[in-house]
């Protein structure tokens, strides 16, 4: 992606998220409600299924803090966001042909279900998923005895 798509996108989305360690960007994720003016396929493909969303389209974190909580903390974050906005639905897709085992793994721990599939094109096969905004795999908190 370009600079020009980027601040096209960052001036459109209606939530961007970033992550630092010792004052160095680490990650951001950035996203769209149902009523953001997005030009993605796969953005239009949840659009013309479901009435309100959070549409999560980009998430990176650099190699050396993957696995550190990030990818969990923005996700936590996005949740108690869309819920405050009376979003009920969080909507991605990952790769399955080919596969991209982390991102399938991370979302099924997230809650996240299938709920349909893009073929964008040749040997590439989309996996459409959503989760309710308030049945993650969270810890719960315990009551101190």
């Amino acid at each position: 992606m370009d600079k020009k798509r980027f601040e096209l996108l960052f001036s459109q989305c209606a939530l961007i998220i970033v992550a630092e360690r010792n004052g160095a960007i680490v990650g951001f994720l950035m996203g769209f409600d149902g009523n953001c003016q997005y030009d993605s396929a796969n953005f239009k493909w949840f659009r013309s299924r479901l009435a309100s969303f959070f549409y999560v389209d980009r998430v990176v974190v650099s190699e050396t803090n993957r696995g550190t909580g990030i990818g969990k903390a923005f996700y936590q974050y996005i949740r108690n966001w869309s819920r405050d906005q009376r979003i009920e639905t969080l909507a991605a897709e990952m790769n399955l042909e080919p596969a991209n085992e982390a991102s399938l793994a991370f979302h099924r721990s997230e809650s996240f279900i299938q709920v349909g599939t893009r073929n964008p094109s040749e040997g590439k096969v989309l996996s459409m998923q959503t989760a309710n905004c308030s049945t993650a795999n969270e810890a719960q908190p315990t009551k101190a005895e």
